[in-house]
């Protein structure tokens, strides 16, 4: 089954180009089927780049699911067109009666600002605690998944003294996840980050299980079982050119930075990088969405009764 998106949303142009199945309201009015309601809680500046990337992932899958596009109602956009947020974007406040089978929360990028010096913050805890009645499974992303870490569980943030950026090799610390099903023993994920948590840090709870870690920058996937959450420190959604945009971008601001880590062939900035994660990505994806399929009440209004 295909993702449904809006007809004229720019994403769709893109998923038809990559074969993506992508289905119509017209179609999706047809077909007598309960789609997966996954909610994308969209913070990154770009949006239209951020949304695709997820579209992307979610409509992988062989399930039938419907995307719900949501921003913080408070916070302006400097990078996004206001005409595109208006007809494609709601806000937390016009979905906050909803239910959803599945929510991501997109990285940002005010990683060095102290959590309660960003400006939605307030409005961000409020949409997390949301999570816990309105949502069967969140999934929470880079700056997300740390916001989403201290509100939870007071799990600190670090500054780095050098910037983790580039592609690093994980391990996989639970084969037996159904997250992971399918996953190598190690693999290459994009790192692009200030910040980070440590493994010292994360409560010794039964239910908390950090499922990918790298030698070189730490804990990556962390699984919450008993809220159904997924923390994802690094950036497995970013295409092929992302870390290279960051990349040129920073050198164009005179900003000092380093080529990123085991990126380009042969660490040439010349040369065309090659995506080595986008297979894990999907699966990574496919695995969550199945988990919610399997696990989320066909009655989507069940969702958060105990």
């Amino acid at each position: 089954m295909p993702i449904k998106i809006p007809d004229q949303l720019p994403a769709r142009d893109v998923l038809v180009r990559e074969g993506v199945s992508v289905m119509g309201e017209e179609t999706a009015l047809r077909q007598d089927i309960r789609p997966l309601q996954i909610g994308l809680l969209n913070l990154m500046p770009n949006k239209i780049r951020t949304e695709t990337q997820f579209a992307r992932l979610i409509g992988a899958t062989p399930l039938q699911v419907e995307l719900t596009l949501v921003r913080i109602g408070n916070h302006r956009s400097k990078n996004t067109p206001e005409d595109h947020l208006i007809s494609f974007y709601q806000t937390w406040e016009e979905v906050a009666e909803r239910k959803f089978d599945g929510f991501i929360v997109t990285g940002a990028p005010v990683e060095l600002l102290p959590f309660e010096e960003v400006t939605y913050w307030e409005e961000l805890e409020s949409i997390f605690d949301w999570t816990t009645s309105n949502v069967h499974s969140s999934f929470f992303i880079c700056w997300g998944a740390m916001a989403a870490a201290w509100h939870f569980h007071r799990i600190p943030k670090h500054t780095l003294e050098e910037k983790a950026f580039g592609v690093y090799r994980h391990r996989n610390n639970a084969p037996a996840s159904p997250y992971l099903a399918g996953f190598s023993d190690d693999f290459a994920i994009p790192v692009s980050r200030w910040t980070e948590v440590r493994t010292a840090d994360i409560p010794s709870l039964p239910d908390l299980e950090l499922l990918m870690e790298s030698d070189e920058t730490g804990p990556c996937l962390l699984a919450e079982a008993s809220c159904n959450r997924l923390y994802m420190f690094n950036h497995i959604e970013y295409d092929s050119t992302s870390l290279n945009e960051e990349y040129q971008r920073d050198i164009a601001a005179g900003v000092p930075t380093n080529v990123p880590h085991d990126y380009f062939p042969e660490n040439d900035p010349a040369r065309r990088p090659l995506n080595r994660w986008r297979s894990h990505a999907h699966l990574l994806f496919t695995n969550w969405i199945n988990q919610v399929y399997q696990t989320t009440p066909y009655e989507i209004e069940k969702i958060g009764r105990r």
